[in-house]
């Protein structure tokens, strides 16, 4: 069995859609990653986002029986083209059909210039099953939020728009189990 550690990166205190644009985590809170940290199996492999507020989470987190992989930027959090670094509001008010569409029908609706939740979904599972025919092992990933979203809606085998309804806060562990055969969700947005 694999068993998948997603850690959601640090906190960006950002009030904007923050996609493939470089956002610094804030990893101010040394006791929280020290319980995340003791949390964690303490010998996996341990990856991330190529993004550095996902890097920089994995480092604060890492423990001395983890093996860093390189940062993969198949890892990264939706690309959100012409509406990454603008607010809700301004989206909504820029395209309001569409942002309303891309929430609401999750699948093949894409921002402007951007990515759809097909292609994050694709994106992301091409790289956790090239994982998963490795042996099994602990693998903890330091990603992002929607990225999270696409590997629990797989793990759950729910539509998109169902698994949207769940939270995944900066710093919580949702652990999925693949057995070579199926996916198991066994704690969703755990906050240590």
């Amino acid at each position: 069995m694999t068993s998948w550690w997603w850690i959601r990166h640090g906190p960006t205190h950002e009030e904007t859609f923050v996609g493939w644009r470089d956002v610094p985590a804030d990893l101010s809170d040394g006791a929280a990653l020290a319980r995340l940290r003791a949390a964690l199996p303490p010998e996996a492999l341990l990856a991330s986002s190529d993004l550095s507020r996902a890097t920089a989470t994995a480092d604060a987190i890492a423990g001395p029986g983890h093996q860093r992989l390189p940062p993969a930027r198949a890892l990264r959090e939706f690309d959100f083209g012409a509406w990454d670094g603008l607010a809700f509001a301004a989206v909504s008010a820029r395209d309001p059909a569409l942002s309303r569409a891309f929430w609401e029908r999750p699948g093949d609706i894409a921002a402007p210039e951007g990515e759809s939740w097909n292609d994050v979904a694709a994106r992301v599972s091409a790289w956790v099953d090239a994982q998963n025919r490795a042996a099994p092992r602990h693998v903890i990933a330091v990603a992002h939020y929607g990225v999270i979203l696409t590997q629990l809606q797989r793990a759950l085998g729910v539509a998109p728009a169902e698994v949207l309804a769940h939270r995944i806060a900066p710093l919580s562990l949702t652990r999925l189990d693949w057995d070579g055969a199926r996916w198991c969700a066994r704690a969703i947005n755990h906050v240590a």
